[in-house]
């Protein structure tokens, strides 16, 4: 056991001189820094000790104050050269944003967001810019596309919905989040794929485990939050039709074009992940929303350990309206129909407020949503207010390559606002 920690010391001792290795630039710092301190030390011995002259006790204040300034001035260049090093275009404005980040973003509001598909990546791009305490809860029902592939060949959570909301918190550089969007074309084997998806199926099998590697995902792209899927059960999403008829996968549903009863999953009692119910337990401000209703938001609530958070949580619950209407799943939908639905689905606590879209969007873009079978979400605000639900009308439509979406800055400002309330 000595031996052990002999080696150890030994080891330690190494790591200590490989500072004042030559070529990186802090031995002169470190040796301005001790210049310092010994000025400091000296100059208060001095003063401690010195005859009562008032010239001497000059003498040494000026020694200590030269001691302090020197000090300062070796911690300041070394620092500037440790951080030279680690990140080696940093100019002060770079600078300025990592310490804003850690230190500004770290204390701001516990947010949770529970949802799926675009509308919650769109939502979690407005919100890192006031909090790093984000926990995006997600649907791991999703079975179509790049996702439903990979889950029927490699037996794995769907990493869809996961990979948006990963790279919307991300706060790596901008190449690094278009290369885990960037999608295979067609002519090879890899068309439709998405190399996020690609890359977290990868850590997957490395990992031997989906939620780790969704933590070691978040790693490289330095996430300000946390994705965390509502189940690691594999489940399906089951509809059933106003006609009694029954579609299974969450792709098929609103392609049947039936109007929808109720939703339920397979199956029907998957565990919640217990990182999901923590993060809404110590919560600030809960979102659902926004996204698909039947298969991005409710599809969370389905898991009874989730809904029964979601209930019992003191934070303020919010949620968000969609702007338009979804054909074969929310067709001619108010926003009193969205609550109705989502409150049938879960538990009548689930929400405080509902903030629902007034903006106008313009005609042009209206034809072609009204070509496809959608149409704008009616704000009947007495209907949710005789529910028991407060109401937040206010413009926040943006409108970015001809397609509908809520403005994520204004919708993160709104719900930041509740901070206030609390």
């Amino acid at each position: 056991m000595k031996k052990f920690n002999f080696i150890m010391l030994v080891a330690r001792g190494k790591s200590i001189f490989k500072w004042l290795s030559p070529g990186i630039g802090i031995k002169r710092w470190i040796g301005l820094s001790s210049l310092g301190v010994i000025l400091i030390v000296t100059g208060a011995l001095f003063f401690r000790y010195a005859e009562e002259y008032f010239i001497n006790k000059i003498l040494d204040v000026i020694v200590i104050l030269s001691g302090i300034i020197i000090l300062i001035l070796g911690f300041k260049r070394m620092a500037q050269s440790l951080i030279g090093a680690i990140v080696p275009s940093s100019r002060s404005d770079v600078l300025v944003d990592i310490l804003y980040q850690r230190r500004q973003l770290g204390r701001g509001a516990r947010i949770a967001v529970v949802g799926g598909g675009t509308g919650l990546s769109v939502l979690l791009s407005g919100l890192k810019e006031y909090t790093s305490n984000i926990t995006a809860i997600v649907t791991v029902a999703d079975d179509g596309g790049s996702s439903g592939r990979l889950r029927q060949q490699f037996d794995i959570l769907p990493p869809g919905d996961i990979r948006n909301c990963l790279v919307a918190l991300a706060d790596a550089s901008t190449l690094m989040r278009e290369l885990f969007q960037f999608r295979f074309e067609k002519g090879s084997e890899l068309a439709g794929h998405s190399f996020g998806n690609l890359f977290i199926t990868v850590m997957t099998r490395l990992t031997g485990d989906f939620e780790k590697a969704i933590k070691e995902t978040s790693k490289v792209l330095a996430l300000r939050g946390q994705v965390i899927p509502s189940t690691l059960n594999n489940v399906i999403l089951v509809a059933q039709h106003q006609n009694g008829s029954i579609t299974e996968g969450e792709d098929k549903i609103p392609k049947a074009r039936i109007s929808i009863e109720r939703v339920f999953l397979k199956p029907e009692h998957p565990e919640a992940t217990p990182e999901a119910i923590k993060a809404i337990e110590d919560a600030d401000i809960i979102v659902l929303g926004p996204g698909s209703l039947y298969t991005s938001i409710i599809p969370n609530l389905l898991v009874k350990d989730i809904t029964d958070a979601l209930g019992s949580a003191k934070a303020t619950k919010v949620y968000v309206c969609n702007i338009m209407t979804q054909p074969g799943e929310t067709d001619s939908f108010s926003a009193s129909a969205h609550v109705k639905n989502l409150v049938a689905h879960s538990h009548p606590r689930v929400l405080d407020y509902c903030i629902v879209n007034t903006g106008v969007i313009p005609s042009s873009i209206l034809k072609r949503y009204e070509s496809e079978g959608a149409l704008p979400v009616l704000s009947d605000r007495k209907s949710i207010e005789n529910m028991g639900y407060r109401v937040i009308l206010e413009d926040i439509v943006s409108i970015t390559d001809n397609v509908v979406r809520h403005d994520p800055l204004k919708l993160a400002r709104i719900i930041m606002g509740f901070i206030e309330e609390l």
